[in-house]
């Protein structure tokens, strides 16, 4: 199971492109409301997720975690930074050596967990200080290993594709590229 985190000013185009992308690959992911299952995004849109935390946390428990994936915006990236069901999520990808990746504002949620160190990384423009110890580059988004970041709302579909590479390999990640006439 792939875990998609919606706080509230999430990224309308970061959160939904990467659910669009990953199901279209037959990949099993689940968003998950922070705060409650009705979100509203940083541009008023307001999304109905899959399922609460309460319900997340329990599912993590029965059968753990694929991918952990955090979209950006603002406030919500900060909201995500603050919220203790992304702490556990995060805290469960570094255990059991489980991917995860963010977009936009998200990284500096990584970030401030060290959970970039030694690995490359982009963010919003801005957000690079809260990289700590990440060699951050110039590239829409980027693959270093099982963690995937993405820049901002133009690279959602690259920073989904890089995340379907992660998960199903380079094969997979190009038939969703050539199904969207990428």
């Amino acid at each position: 199971m792939v875990y998609l985190f919606l706080a509230e000013g999430f990224e309308e185009i970061e959160a939904l492109t990467p659910v669009d992308l990953l199901r279209r690959a037959k990949i099993n992911v689940v968003t998950v409301g922070i705060g409650g299952k009705v979100v509203c995004g940083a541009h008023g849109i307001k999304v109905e997720a899959d399922v609460s935390e309460a319900e997340a946390v329990s599912m993590l428990s029965e059968s753990g975690a694929e991918m952990v994936i955090l979209p950006g915006g603002m406030p919500g990236s900060t909201n995500l930074d603050m919220s203790t069901t992304v702490e556990t999520f995060l805290q469960y990808a570094m255990e059991n050596d489980i991917p995860y990746g963010a977009i936009c504002a998200a990284p500096m949620v990584l970030g401030k967990r060290g959970m970039l160190q030694n690995k490359k990384a982009v963010c919003y423009p801005g957000f690079e200080e809260y990289l700590l110890g990440a060699e951050v580059v110039d590239a829409p988004a980027v693959r270093d290993g099982k963690v995937v970041c993405g820049r901002a709302m133009g690279s959602a579909a690259q920073f989904a594709l890089l995340i379907i590479e992660v998960l199903r390999g380079e094969e997979a990640a190009l038939e969703i590229k050539k199904s969207i006439l990428l």
